[in-house]
């Protein structure tokens, strides 16, 4: 079992925004997805209030459809970080690729990662300041937030990964099951960031290399998580939420 490190909380994070939000049509046509509303608040502003509570300071927003919209909600409702936008209008560079255009404006190391198409609850502790507390920055490039599969609300897939005794991580083999799902949330080395295949990919790419070196590692989420990616999973989510 993985056992935590009490690091310190790293103080910047990479907000995923730019995607095209196509499964969430129509509720895309007139904006971005991250500003689709789940239980009367957007869903970027969901992922901010959990970055705001874990004491993260320093945002960097990569940006691609709508993307005036996007940095008008921020300068409005994210005036308490320091925001930085890395701006994908002129192509969308999928997962990997964001960050690779991302990497000169982290600036700290590690950092952490946060989709904007999930909602989730913390279980007491901040699910972002619980999760540093396992990081090794000796042993590990990538360290995710999973969720059992079995309590992945709205997630139709066959699981990501595999958790060993040590907390590494291991893919699902194909046409098999695996017992956790990605959360959308991470944390990350800037050392892994090297060498990108393209200009567009994805973080795929990143976390393969993690694993083969052994660098991957596990944490399980208490709290519930729902992914929010089409309009049927908003009420699906917001009952859930209202439940606590």
């Amino acid at each position: 079992m993985l056992e935590p490190k009490n690091g310190s909380v790293p103080v910047t994070a990479m907000v995923m925004a730019a995607g095209k939000g196509t499964r969430m049509l129509p509720l895309t046509l007139d904006r971005p997805k991250p500003l689709v509303e789940v239980g009367g608040e957007t869903l970027l502003d969901h992922v901010l209030g959990h970055l705001r509570g874990a004491g993260v300071g320093r945002i960097v927003v990569n940006v691609h459809y709508k993307a005036d919209m996007i940095e008008a909600h921020l300068a409005k409702h994210a005036r308490d970080f320091d925001v930085v936008v890395s701006d994908e209008r002129e192509a969308l560079l999928e997962t990997g690729g964001g960050l690779m255009r991302a990497k000169p404006l982290l600036r700290d190391d590690p950092f952490f990662t946060c989709n904007t198409d999930n909602v989730w609850s913390d279980d007491g502790e901040n699910s972002l300041t619980r999760l540093a507390r396992y990081w090794d920055g000796s042993a590990m490039d990538v360290l995710m937030l999973l969720v059992p599969r079995e309590k992945a609300t709205n997630h139709a897939g066959r699981g990501d990964f595999h958790i060993d005794d040590d907390g590494r991580l291991s893919r699902r083999l194909p046409d098999a099951d695996a017992p956790f799902v990605w959360t959308g949330i991470q944390i990350l080395s800037q050392a892994l960031l090297v060498e990108p295949p393209s200009e567009a990919f994805s973080t795929n790419i990143f976390w393969d290399r993690a694993i083969a070196q052994s660098r991957c590692f596990g944490v399980e989420h208490e709290g519930f998580w729902s992914d929010v990616g089409t309009p049927a999973a908003i009420p699906v989510t917001e009952a859930l939420m209202s439940r606590g």
